[in-house]
């Protein structure tokens, strides 16, 4: 499993545009009959991708967890971006997902599995897992169960629905914050004014993202960003000091997910488009 260590904000504004992909960025984690993870050192967190096809794929238990097995003292949150339907069976009770359900599953579930409904449509699951101190009850959201809030206008290109899944008033964590957004057509630009929360790191997943298009996703402070090119299916990391926002070449989605001190969405300080440099 990659590992992906802290960085000090004094050190990153040194960073060139290979470094900054070392350090923050995760790609390649979705491929076929795969799993793949990346454990970073904000927070503890580990993104994931599983892509089943033509077999069933298990949550390993990685070494340097040094654990009984993936869940022992962790929870994890799993969005299906994939077209196709699957099925998450966690201890022997599977759960259907379609495309933008939620399944969270909490600490303790010794085994989980990932299966496509059907090998020629199959699944994309992302996954985020966080450290759990306490076992919290699986539970699936559909997205039609979600929290939906509007933001944005078409006027300044950042219209979008925010889609609310595990947070303080919805599905139930130790730690974990995580949810969806979708831009609507026309409008290219995400978490705009952009914000920091202190308290919290941020995981972003890019889907949804026309061939042959990309996410200028920037970071660094807000008065020192820098930005990183990514792709369908790529994730980054973002460290409590950095902002977090993006605009694309084309409308796309994607997945935000947090870990750290409060599971308080609106928890985050916000930054003037002015104040930006």
């Amino acid at each position: 499993m990659k590992v992906l260590h802290s960085v000090h904000p004094d050190d990153f504004k040194t960073y060139q545009t290979a470094l900054i992909r070392e350090r923050f960025l995760a790609d390649g984690i979705v491929k076929a009959d795969e799993i793949n993870c990346v454990y970073t050192h904000y927070d503890r967190m580990i993104v994931g991708g599983v892509n089943p096809v033509s077999q069933p794929i298990e949550l390993e238990n990685y070494a340097n967890l040094r654990a009984e097995y993936f869940l022992e003292r962790r929870e994890i949150g799993i969005i299906n971006v994939g077209n196709g339907a699957g099925t998450i069976t966690a201890d022997g009770v599977p759960y259907d997902l379609n495309k933008l359900d939620c399944l969270y599953i909490g600490k303790g579930a010794k085994q989980v599995t990932f299966a496509a409904k059907d090998a020629a449509n199959p699944p994309v699951f992302y996954l985020l897992s966080a450290p759990a101190h306490k076992t919290y009850p699986i539970t699936l959201m559909t997205n039609e169960q979600a929290v939906k809030v509007n933001a944005g206008d078409i006027t300044t290109a950042n219209h979008r629905t925010i889609n609310k899944y595990i947070h303080l008033e919805g599905i139930q964590s130790c730690q974990l914050v995580m949810g969806l957004t979708i831009l609507h057509g026309g409008s290219v630009w995400n978490t705009m004014p952009p914000h920091v929360h202190d308290r919290r790191m941020e995981a972003y997943f890019y889907f949804d993202v026309p061939q042959g298009q990309r996410i200028f996703h920037y970071m660094g402070e807000g008065t020192e960003t820098r930005h990183i090119l990514m792709d369908n299916y790529d994730a980054v990391v973002s460290p409590p000091w950095s902002i977090h926002s993006g605009v694309g070449t084309a409308s796309y989605s994607f997945i935000w997910g947090m870990a750290g001190e409060n599971l308080d969405y609106t928890d985050m300080d916000a930054l003037s488009i002015p104040e930006i440099r």
